[in-house]
């Protein structure tokens, strides 16, 4: 996928999803990763998330092979679970590659090798009104 086409406001992800691999094929992913699949996984007590690794907003594939379970930590609010941080962290990357400000290919090559990296950017985004 090219930035052209991330950066036009007319494109979605839901084009995408679930195209190459239906939400129940996902979930094999679990086993793979040797996690146990929560049997309460939603709204306040969801623990865990199938989450692509590059998200599609940045032209992640929706494939198996891009696909894992995001889980944790324990003892903590929702919105302070690993997934909902990164959720933070796709929105501010994908915002940065539409403006021009970070290439797409270090915005998907970074999040891929250590999203946590951009927590603290992701941040500030937030706290100044970013998509969070």
């Amino acid at each position: 996928m090219s930035e052209e086409t991330i950066r036009n406001p007319a494109w979605r992800t839901k084009c995408l999803r679930n195209c190459q691999s239906s939400e129940a094929e996902k979930h094999v992913t679990y086993k793979w990763y040797g996690i146990v699949k929560p049997r309460e996984n939603s709204g306040e007590s969801q623990v865990c998330e199938l989450d692509h690794l590059v998200p599609l907003e940045l032209g992640g594939a929706d494939g198996l092979g891009n696909i894992w379970p995001e889980c944790g930590p324990a003892g903590v609010s929702l919105d302070g679970r690993y997934f909902k941080l990164k959720d933070r962290v796709e929105n501010y990357l994908a915002d940065e590659v539409k403006a021009g400000r970070i290439p797409l290919a270090e915005a998907q090559q970074g999040i891929a090798a250590d999203w946590t990296r951009y927590l603290p950017e992701a941040n500030r985004y937030c706290a100044a009104g970013g998509r969070c």
